[in-house]
């Protein structure tokens, strides 16, 4: 790893806050959401682009990111991004959960995983496949599905994940209104997926 990150002790912060987990297995529920830039996905319809270039945004001291999301009643942290497992991740993991805090990431699983995780959200991206060892680590595959064609590679990466994975389906959301039919009507027939739907877009909140 890079040591401008100092194993961890700085990361390059597009933004954190507090809000309503909106997608996939914790919907709804409270969560302090840290969002790291960097990105070398490239997702035509990523509704966070803003987070590709990681020399936009400055790099914080880990220190204070842990402190600020101790000051919330929420005893859960989101750390997504960009793409998050570009980062060392042992250090806010260490802080993060010596002081009870859980933590959750949002990956594509393109890059080694890091740290310590009670919740592993895998977000596989067809351009960029994961890496072999963490679909056996997921505790949720959640694919988001642009096309027909989606359900096929949502099929192939729930093939590799464990037993317990819990699988999502989650229609993009700039083609919503096309594809969400089709989501549901796949789901219906196959009931091993679930739909996932970003409320925070519906609920217009961060």
């Amino acid at each position: 790893m890079d040591d401008v990150f100092e194993d961890g002790r700085k990361l390059p912060l597009v933004e954190d806050f507090y809000t309503i987990q909106g997608e996939g297995y914790h919907t709804g529920k409270a969560a302090y959401f840290i969002r790291l830039g960097g990105c070398d996905i490239g997702c035509n319809w990523c509704d966070a682009k803003f987070t590709w270039n990681r020399h936009l945004h400055p790099l914080v001291r880990t220190d204070e990111i842990v402190a600020r999301a101790l000051s919330f009643p929420a005893k859960a942290v989101v750390i997504t991004g960009g793409e998050p497992s570009s980062y060392p991740l042992d250090y806010i993991c260490t802080n993060l959960r010596f002081r009870g805090i859980k933590t959750f990431i949002e990956t594509s699983g393109a890059y080694p995983l890091t740290g310590e995780w009670d919740w592993i959200c895998l977000s596989p991206k067809q351009q960029s496949p994961p890496r072999p060892e963490i679909y056996r680590k997921a505790d949720e595959l959640k694919v988001i599905i642009a096309g027909k064609s989606d359900l096929e590679w949502a099929e192939e990466n729930a093939g590799k994940v464990g037993g317990n994975c819990l699988l999502y389906l989650q229609p993009e959301w700039s083609r919503y209104d096309i594809i969400v039919s089709d989501v549901i009507d796949y789901v219906k027939s196959n009931p091993k997926w679930n739909v996932s739907l970003q409320a925070h877009k519906f609920m217009r909140i961060p």
